[in-house]
């Protein structure tokens, strides 16, 4: 097998609602989608959103990537099986690029290229092979630690930034749903944390699983005189609390906290991993697949973590479509030790479903294991053309 051919999409998609926190309020996405074929005619999908805020990605550096990228260089090889299939994504695959100006560049500039390129190979190369992307991953050497089957999962909700009514609803919405975890988002200028922990923890109950996510909102200096009041709601873990600037200082301020602390968007790549290890700043990571560079990246950084005896989640970015979210559940599904799940929102979230299948989660958060070959997902082709505003044949 080889690729024959990369096409590029641009695509906004519109969120049902805006998701607020505190270092954004979002309202739509610039997706970047790659169709991939294959020699023998096998057709793959993949998905990237990029974020200026955590790897300094925006769409317009997403399309420079791709244009100033030979990507015949590394994408051009045969492969006839799983391992040579890794060999060839896990290569360097794009060129170094100036970011936009303001912007800066962090070892997981192009991450959002590179997941949608692999998924797209993966997804092809499944539907080849006859074997699920799930399958393709326990074919990799970093899964044997961490691997374990699994024919369903539960996602978690979440209570964004919002008015007291809106979080008063959500967290109806919490309890009705059956969901055993929520996360809540804290730290956004106008929003009483306090009360909204208040809020939630008296609706949901006493038994289910509340964690925080601070969005950077804190600076080390702070984060203990903000924290202390919310305790008593029994937080089980703290994302993110300060900004990427200031992740070193976790290392002492940990020692004054009794909440593990998660890292997400001071962790995009194994480097970042390395850091946070090295230097104490966490107990957990926060892998999401876009922001991580694809699945293979993920899948390394959950094994290094287990082997530093750290914790992890897999999480998501807002708006993912049905592409990430038949991805992020091929992952869930046969990785083991997932502390917190998040995704597959697909219908409560995005307005213009890609996939024809529905990938919302069901009761209490359920979600199945996806068995059909590749993502085992079906793209509605026409859709996709008709919402992209930008299409271009990347590699052929």
């Amino acid at each position: 097998m080889q690729i024959s051919r990369l096409t590029a999409y641009q695509v906004p998609i519109v969120l049902r609602n805006p998701v607020r926190h505190a270092s954004h309020t979002r309202t739509s996405n610039d997706t970047l989608l790659i169709r991939c074929e294959l020699s023998d005619g096998s057709i793959g999908w993949g998905e990237g959103l990029p974020r200026e805020y955590v790897t300094g990605e925006s769409v317009h550096s997403v399309w420079r990537h791709l244009e100033e990228t030979d990507l015949g260089a590394t994408l051009s090889r045969e492969f006839r099986d799983a391992e040579q299939l890794f060999g060839m994504l896990e290569d360097p695959m794009l060129r170094r690029i100036e970011p936009d100006p303001g912007l800066d560049v962090r070892e997981g500039f192009g991450n959002s290229v590179r997941c949608a390129i692999e998924i797209s190979v993966l997804d092809a190369a499944g539907k080849s092979l006859q074997q699920s992307v799930g399958d393709l991953l326990h074919c990799h050497p970093a899964i044997r630690s961490i691997g374990q089957q699994r024919e369903e999962v539960f996602y978690s909700g979440a209570v964004t930034s919002m008015s007291p009514r809106k979080q008063w609803l959500s967290s109806w919405k919490m309890r009705l749903f059956g969901f055993r975890m929520v996360k809540v988002k804290v730290g956004t200028t106008g929003i009483d944390d306090l009360d909204c922990l208040r809020r939630v923890r008296a609706i949901v109950g006493p038994r289910v699983d509340l964690r925080l996510d601070a969005n950077e909102a804190w600076s080390c200096h702070n984060l203990v005189k903000h924290l202390e009041p919310l305790l008593p709601f029994a937080p089980t873990c703290l994302e993110q609390p300060v900004p990427h600037s200031q992740v070193c200082g976790l290392r002492e301020v940990r020692q004054k906290i009794n909440v593990p602390v998660m890292l997400d968007e001071s962790l995009c790549c194994l480097e970042d991993a390395r850091r946070a290890v090295d230097g104490q700043y966490c107990d957990m990571f926060n892998i999401r697949l876009s922001k991580c560079g694809g699945l293979i990246r993920s899948l390394k950084l959950a094994a290094f973590a287990h082997e530093n005896g750290l914790g992890y989640q897999l999480g998501c970015q807002v708006g993912e479509t049905g592409i990430l979210s038949a991805a992020g559940r091929h992952f869930a599904c046969n990785i083991s030790g997932i502390r917190y799940l998040e995704g597959s929102f697909d219908r409560f979230l995005v307005r213009d479903r890609l996939t024809r299948e529905d990938l919302t989660f069901g009761y209490r958060g359920r979600g199945l294991r996806l068995s059909g070959p590749g993502l085992g997902v079906t793209i509605d082709e026409n859709h996709v053309n008709e919402l992209a505003i930008r299409k271009q044949v990347v590699f052929e």
